[in-house]
């Protein structure tokens, strides 16, 4: 089975972020959405947590964490105020989006309507090239999302590799230098 696109996120707000962020916007970049409720208790004592975690183990890897606040219940307790002041009590620094309403008063937000979310917290993996890689609702575990956060990585790193490999002399030299390519590049073990 091939992975399929992500579906693309509809917001009516961003907090954390100086504009909207769409899909587009993360290219090249693995992708760890999290879609939680600020009144969901396994997103307060897990789900937010580990996205967290994952923001400080994977700093400096092309990596982005994005929160989805995807409200389907208790709509008017969890507004933009209330969970700005969230973020700001549980020191969430990642870029959070507002999940749009439901058309024609559907509770379901569209974009966890547009994933087939089943609640919160969601864990989201989405890979360099936009590709939906993994879904899992609940408590995910850390060591399974950290390998395949890895193995992630690892894919977007060969694919850059892979590029650079394929890209004419003339594309791989700029700024006063040129890059030998990937096939240049493999270790040759020492006699």
């Amino acid at each position: 089975m091939t992975p399929e696109p992500a579906p693309e996120w509809r917001t009516v707000a961003w907090l954390n972020s100086p504009q909207p962020l769409g899909l587009g916007d993360f290219r090249g970049r693995v992708v760890l959405l999290h879609a939680f409720q600020m009144l969901c208790p396994g997103c307060v004592a897990h789900g937010i947590p580990q996205a967290q975690r994952v923001v400080k183990l994977f700093e400096g890897a092309p990596l982005a964490v994005v929160g989805l606040h995807t409200v389907f219940e208790h709509h008017a307790a969890m507004g933009p105020e209330s969970l700005r002041a969230f973020l700001h009590e549980y020191r969430v620094l990642f870029p959070v989006g507002i999940d749009a309403p439901g058309p024609a008063g559907d509770p379901i937000p569209c974009t966890m309507r547009a994933y087939a979310m089943q609640g919160t917290p969601t864990t989201i993996l989405i890979d360099a090239q936009g590709r939906l890689r993994r879904q899992v609702f609940g408590v995910y575990d850390d060591l399974l999302l950290g390998a395949e956060i890895g193995t992630l990585l690892v894919e977007a790193g060969q694919q850059r590799l892979d590029a650079t490999a394929e890209a004419p002399a003339s594309e791989r030299c700029a700024d006063g230098r040129c890059d030998v390519g990937a096939a240049a590049m493999e270790r040759h073990p020492l006699s």
